[in-house]
């Protein structure tokens, strides 16, 4: 049984001895830094109960606490808050209990519990990834193995969007304009060849647009005229009519965009359980739709054209399929949702992690499954987040004004380099071991400075910021874990051995490290619930500062007893665990030398 819950038995006995009252829960937060004690009970939350001087409480339930309370062994009352002081031999006794986990922290998951798909990535196969999508694989992968680390299964997956109009475009732009060049004879990515094509595809549309418009075309009718728009909706139907040729170089164009994504997502440490296509969901979307046309879920316009009408639920109304029976997104992603139950049973619920441009798209979706009958709609979430800009302003994939994924995982890496050059500490490294930490350090900086922030925020991401070895910064605490692998590998110390609070005097510092490590597990649970990497980002820098701070004030390998040293040794190590675990839910490795 952990401390709260030790405390908020015995408050509500102490609560029915002296008020004769029952409370229902008790309120605790942390001491404040400027009063002794180690947990505060807030006395105001019980007055709804108990009657009375909320002061005269708070001594009352104090007093109860001492007499009966092992673990407390002091109190004092500021207004309506009882701050409670806790024996060190507590302290000392949960950090036995936790010193030898490997993964303390974290929760097995129970095979009978529903298990949970999380959907992030989900690219266009017509253009490479940007650092748009580094922010969405960096949430939806941390937030799959958070929610693993609080006990849940956990699938992770994308949509792949290889099909429709803007895919075509970039098709018909190589057909037009490509001269048969391939990534192997450009020795360009081929998510790069395939996305200078969607460029290509914007610029030439462009000036058809001007052109029309010089003949006396309004704007509005030059963009839906234009040539090249027109064949490129032509291609969608043919394709969508399975035309043996589109269709062939619809595969190949892919194929290149799909060898391309492999080598990003590997740079970037993220991975899928199960890849999900638009071209393989749609129909199935297709199927429901006609299934809701009969239910009276969706009706039909005289066009042709399918919608639902979602005015009476505050909403407005949505098409689920063009005049021209061609599919929409909200198509495919009706299809997507039932194949993936269909695939995996035990899902009971599903995170997609998307823009928040798309908030609206959600509601509808989740909307639309509920009325088609699909009772697992209600455990759906959206991953609402915000976008992420650079000082030089919004990116558009269209213009080609885009910050390449690749391109930034390299940078961040060389920036890494410099940095580290002029700090002068790698001496003693060979080449590799040197090229291998700047990219440890680049990839965590670029992580934590992205993760750390809510993600319902946007960001303006700096990368020179991200990399400096202060502050609330990935590199900073790399590099506290690697100061504490450098004492573990000074030190001799026999880490099974238990000391009690008898054979060690627990200094402040060392209490103060304890409190923030019992911090973690519920910071985790916390994390999973509101879908936040933030809250293990921040838990994870607050646990670091009060290492350093303990490392600062007391004398570690040179403590005057030998008790003393086994004990800071053995505090150090589980800190650096604890950091590591954390960072793992980020998705950042942790050099042991730096």
């Amino acid at each position: 049984m952990n401390l709260q819950d030790i405390l908020t038995t015995q408050i509500k006995s102490a609560v029915k001895s002296k008020f004769n009252a029952d409370l229902e829960s008790v309120e605790f937060q942390a001491t404040r830094k400027e009063f002794p004690g180690d947990i505060t009970v807030v006395v105001f939350s019980m007055l709804r109960v108990v009657k009375g001087n909320p002061v005269q409480i708070g001594e009352s339930i104090g007093n109860y606490l001492v007499e009966n309370v092992n673990e407390v062994e002091g109190f004092n009352v500021v207004k309506g808050f009882l701050n409670l002081e806790i024996s060190a031999s507590y302290f000392v006794e949960f950090f036995n209990a936790i010193k030898d986990k490997t993964t303390y922290g974290f929760e097995d998951a129970i095979a009978e519990n529903d298990a949970v798909m999380v959907e992030y990535s989900s690219p266009n196969t017509n253009k490479p990834l940007h650092l748009g999508h580094i922010r969405n694989n960096l949430l939806g992968y941390s937030v799959a193995e958070i929610l693993k680390a609080s006990g849940k299964k956990v699938y992770k997956t994308q949509i792949i969007n290889d099909r429709g109009i803007h895919i075509c475009k970039s098709m018909l732009a190589w057909q037009k304009f490509g001269n048969n060049e391939t990534p192997e004879t450009t020795g360009l990515k081929g998510d790069k060849l395939v996305g200078n094509y969607y460029v290509k595809f914007d610029q030439e549309y462009k000036k058809e647009i001007e052109n029309l418009k010089a003949s006396g075309k309004t704007e509005d009718e030059a963009k839906k005229e234009a040539p090249i728009l027109v064949e490129a909706q032509e291609m969608l139907k043919k394709w969508e009519a399975g035309d043996e040729d589109v269709v062939a170089l619809w595969s190949k164009m892919n194929g290149w965009v799909y060898d391309g994504f492999d080598v990003t997502y590997k740079n970037l440490g993220v991975d899928f359980d199960k890849l999900y296509y638009e071209s393989e969901t749609y129909l199935l979307g297709k199927e429901f739709v006609s299934e809701g046309l009969k239910s009276g879920v969706f009706y039909k316009r005289e066009d042709g054209s399918v919608w639902c009408d979602l005015t009476e639920d505050g909403l407005d109304e949505k098409i689920v399929l063009r005049a021209d029976g061609t599919a929409v997104y909200m198509t495919q992603d009706i299809g997507t949702a039932i194949q993936r139950k269909k695939d995996f049973p035990d899902v009971g619920g599903m995170v997609y992690t998307v823009g928040n441009e798309q908030d609206y798209h959600f509601q509808v979706l989740f909307l639309i499954l509920k009325k088609l009958g699909f009772d697992w709609a209600k455990n759906l979430y959206h991953l609402s987040y915000g976008m992420v800009d650079l000082p030089s302003g919004k990116m558009k994939s269209r213009e080609g004004t885009v910050v390449d994924a690749d391109d930034l995982i390299a940078d961040m890496a060389t920036t890494a380099k410099t940095i580290s050059e002029e700090l002068g500490k790698l001496d003693g490294y060979s080449e590799d071991e040197k090229e291998e930490l700047y990219k440890t350090i680049g990839l965590g900086a670029l992580k934590y400075y992205i993760l750390k922030v809510d993600p319902k925020k946007r960001i303006l991401f700096d990368p020179k910021e991200s990399i400096d070895f202060q502050g609330n910064t990935g590199p900073f605490i790399q590099y506290t874990y690697a100061r504490i692998q450098s004492i573990l590998r000074k030190s001799d110390v026999d880490f099974t051995v238990k000391l009690d609070a008898n054979e060690i005097e627990l200094h402040e510092k060392e209490r103060e490290l304890i409190k923030q490590l019992q911090l973690f597990p519920d910071t985790v649970q916390q994390a999973a619930a509101q879908h936040s990497p933030a809250l293990i980002a921040n838990y994870t820098y607050d646990l670091v500062k009060a290492f350093n701070s303990f490392y600062q004030n007391v004398s570690i390998l040179g403590a005057d007893t030998k008790n003393e040293i086994v004990f800071r040794v053995q505090l150090s190590n589980t800190v650096a665990k604890t950091i590591k675990n954390a960072f793992s839910l980020l998705g950042i490795n942790v050099p042991e030398r730096m």
